[in-house]
C-alpha cells in the first residue's frame, strides 16, 4: 500500500527529504510540497512532479495526503504537529518538538492520547555505526560504561546563530542520543566555555551530563570548526572502549601521504541515517514491520535536558539537575 505523503518545508532538509522519500523509500508517494517561498516549492515540486501550494493548512486538509512531514522552521513545528494531529494525519516533524520547554510540554498536554501520531527526526538512532555502538553497549563488550566522549564539529555555523540555537538545534542529537546508547537517562548538566568567540555566540562549548547509572559524559559542539563535518563518539567501560568510525567512501595516497576528505556537512555523513529513518516512518504507516522511530515523549525528554544545559550556561557553569517529565 502507497502512502501520499505531504512536505511542508522546501529548504535544505525538506527538499533532501523529499528526494530521498521519491527515489530511495518504497511505499511512499509524494503528492504535495507547501512552503511559503512559492518558487522554492516550485522547484521541489519540479523534480518530484507533485503539486505545490504556499498554504500549510491546505496541505494537511488535503484529501490526497496522508501522511505529514514537517521540515519548516523550528517556531512553527508546534503549531503544525497540533493541526497535522487534529487532522487525524501521522506528522514525522524534524527535531526539536519547538525551541522551548515550556511550549513542548504544552503541546504534549494538548495532544494526549493521540501524541502516538507524532514522531520526531532524530536520526541518528537510525544510523548503522550508532546502532552498531549500543548493540555492542548491550552485549557487554566493554563492560559497564563510565565515560562517554562525542563531538559535533561542521564547517561554518549558519547565519543567525546563537549560543542558545546551537544547543537546542544542534547539541540537541547528542543530548537524545547518549541516553538512547547506554539505556538511561540524562539526570545533571553543565555547560562550559573557552575563550569568548562573540557576545552573542560562544563558539565551540562544551556540556557536561551525568546519567542515572553514573556515567559522565563530555559533549563538544564546534559549528566553526572549518576544515569540515566531522562527527566523533567514544565509549569509554571498565574492560575497553568503542569508538564510532566516521564513514569514509574514499582514502587517496600520493605525494608520500595518505588522506581522507571530510564531508562538507551533516547530509553525505547521515545519507543512509534518514533514508533508513524515512523508510522506518513510512513502513509504520503502512503496517509494516518497522524500527521504532523518536516520538513526541522523546523531543520533550530532549527540551528538558536542553533547559538545563540553558539554565548552566545563564548561570555561569553550575550543574543543573535534570527534571524529566513524566508522560
Amino acid at each position: 500500500m502507497t502512502r501520499r505523503i505531504g512536505i511542508i518545508g522546501t529548504g535544505i532538509m525538506g527538499a533532501d527529504h523529499a528526494a530521498t522519500l521519491h527515489r530511495h523509500v518504497s511505499g511512499a508517494e509524494v503528492t504535495v510540497v507547501a512552503d511559503l517561498d512559492r518558487p522554492r516549492a516550485q522547484a521541489v515540486a519540479g523534480r518530484l512532479g507533485c503539486r505545490v501550494t504556499d498554504d500549510p493548512a491546505a496541505l494537511i486538509a488535503d484529501p490526497e495526503v496522508d501522511a505529514i512531514l514537517v521540515a519548516s522552521h523550528d517556531s512553527t513545528h508546534a503549531e503544525l504537529i497540533r493541526a497535522c494531529v487534529a487532522a487525524g494525519k501521522p506528522v514525522l516533524c524534524e527535531k526539536p518538538l519547538s525551541p522551548s520547554l515550556d511550549e513542548s510540554a504544552a503541546l504534549l498536554k494538548a495532544l494526549g492520547a493521540r501524541a502516538g501520531l507524532v514522531s520526531l527526526g532524530f536520526m541518528r538512532r537510525f544510523d548503522p555505526g550508532y546502532a552498531a555502538l549500543r548493540q555492542a553497549i548491550h552485549d557487554n563488550a566493554i563492560g559497564a560504561p563510565v565515560l562517554v566522549h562525542t563531538s559535533a564539529r561542521t564547517v561554518s555555523a549558519g547565519p543567525g546563530s546563537t549560543t542558545e540555537s546551537s544547543i537546542v538545534n544542534s547539541a540537541v542529537h547528542d543530548l537524545d542520543i547518549v541516553p538512547w546508547l547506554l539505556g538511561s537517562p540524562v539526570t545533571e548538566a553543565s555547560w562550559h566555555a573557552p575563550r569568548q568567540a562573540g557576545p552573542d555566540f560562544q563558539d565551540p562549548h562544551l556540556i557536561l551530563l551525568r546519567t542515572g547509572s553514573g556515567v559522565l559524559v563530555t559533549v563538544e559542539t564546534f559549528l566553526n570548526a572549518g576544515y569540515g563535518y566531522d562527527i566523533r563518539c567514544e565509549v569509554v567501560g571498565r574492560a575497553g572502549a568503542l569508538t564510532l568510525a566516521e564513514p569514509v567512501r574514499l582514502v587517496t595516497d600520493g605525494a608520500a601521504r595518505r588522506s581522507q576528505a571530510y564531508a562538507a556537512d551533516w547530509r553525505p555523513r547521515f545519507a543512509e541515517a534518514y533514508r533508513l529513518e524515512l523508510q522506518g516512518w513510512v513502513d509504520s504507516l503502512t503496517g509494516a514491520p518497522a524500527a521504532p522511530l523518536a516520538g513526541a515523549i522523546d523531543g520533550l525528554i530532549g527540551s528538558a535536558v536542553a533547559e538545563a544545559v540553558l539554565a548552566s550556561m545563564r548561570s555561569g557553569g553550575a550543574w543543573r539537575p535534570v527534571e524529566l517529565p513524566q508522560w
